[in-house]
């Protein structure tokens, strides 16, 4: 059977009045894996792919140990040119990355820390890249921060993706850095990316909580774009509470801001980084709607497939290591194994 028969055969039950979410995790190359997709299948990708020389995973094919960052950046853009066919026209693309930067004292080599479980990546560790063979690029020095999360996103955005959103996700608890000519690193990006101009977006699914002197300030009056209230009649008050309560109605929380404060959350049937469900639920529940597919094409623990089973979206992944594939199974179908269907499918 075909991964395209499999889905046929998930949507007739979809139809009927036992569906279930389910999560299908397909093993191997996750590009060869994704031209089995149909076009349009999903509402929304979210990912993390594995982060620019941090590690070696011990599989062939894996993506991360590239020679240069120009190469990584392509293989980048050909991953996500496969993930857009998927898409649907008003597909979303969520795209955690993080950075690396270059050796010291390595000749211009690439240096990086070793696997973290919040996947800081150091650059202060004794892990070197040269035994990899990766060379210098034009440009890195030794010491140099890479930049490899805005480098993947003009390039996606060159490629044809709409670049909408960076935002920061903010991390309370990072990972203590010996380092001492330069800041302890507290944060990586998400970016927002489209495969259209217009597209899914719920904003109201994934608002989040005033502050109480927000919501003061709203019960009061107008307030200044710094913070100061502005004095205003009765007369005034009640108009504006009147004909602009929509604006002001902060009952139900607030637009999302583009700044996320999400601790790090190991998973410990994992030896690498792997997503926070904290950090997942705000893009799954804005970027598709229940019932609908949630896409990753390095699903890794398969905590994208979690969040997407948890809020009733099904799952697809991909995964190279099939070992990783069948701890992710295990995790999802343990969370809640009355109410999953989940599948590894080699």
């Amino acid at each position: 059977m075909t991964f395209a028969d499999h889905l046929r055969t998930h949507q007739d039950a979809h139809n009927g009045v036992g569906w279930m979410p389910s999560a299908k995790i397909l093993v191997g190359d996750c590009i060869d894996r994704l031209k089995e997709i149909p076009d349009g299948t999903a509402y929304t990708c979210v990912t993390s792919p594995p982060y620019f020389g941090l590690r070696d995973y011990g599989v062939d094919g894996q993506i991360g140990l590239e020679a240069t960052p120009d190469e990584f950046v392509a293989k980048m853009v050909e991953v996500f040119r496969e993930v857009r066919r998927v898409l649907r026209d008003d597909g979303t693309l969520w795209l955690n990355l993080g950075d690396s930067y270059a050796g010291g004292n390595t000749g211009g080599k690439w240096r990086e820390g070793s696997a973290r479980a919040d996947g800081e990546v150091r650059d202060d560790e004794h892990s070197r890249r040269n035994r990899n063979g990766m060379s210098a690029v034009d440009g890195v020095k030794p010491k140099d921060l890479i930049g490899i999360p805005w480098r993947v996103a003009f390039a996606l955005q060159a490629d044809g993706w709409y670049l909408r959103q960076d935002i920061i996700w903010h991390k309370p608890n990072p990972m203590p850095e010996s380092v001492r000519d330069r800041c302890t690193k507290a944060h990586e990006y998400i970016f927002l990316l489209s495969k259209s101009d217009r597209y899914h977006f719920d904003h109201e699914a994934m608002r989040e909580p005033c502050s109480p002197d927000m919501q003061r300030r709203a019960t009061l009056g107008h307030t200044r774009g710094a913070g100061g209230k502005i004095d205003m009649s009765r007369q005034d008050s009640a108009t504006l509470r009147g004909a602009h309560a929509k604006a002001i109605d902060v009952s139900n929380g607030r637009n999302r801001r583009s700044v996320w404060t999400v601790p790090t959350q190991p998973f410990s049937g994992a030896h690498f980084a792997t997503f926070p469900p904290a950090l997942v639920e705000p893009c799954i529940l804005a970027g598709a709607p229940r019932g609908s597919v949630v896409l990753d094409p390095f699903s890794g623990a398969g905590t994208t497939g979690l969040v997407a089973l948890r809020n009733e979206r099904d799952y697809i992944g991909c995964e190279l290591n099939l070992e990783y594939a069948s701890m992710a199974c295990n995790r999802i179908h343990g969370d809640a194994p009355m109410l999953h269907k989940v599948e590894v499918l080699p």
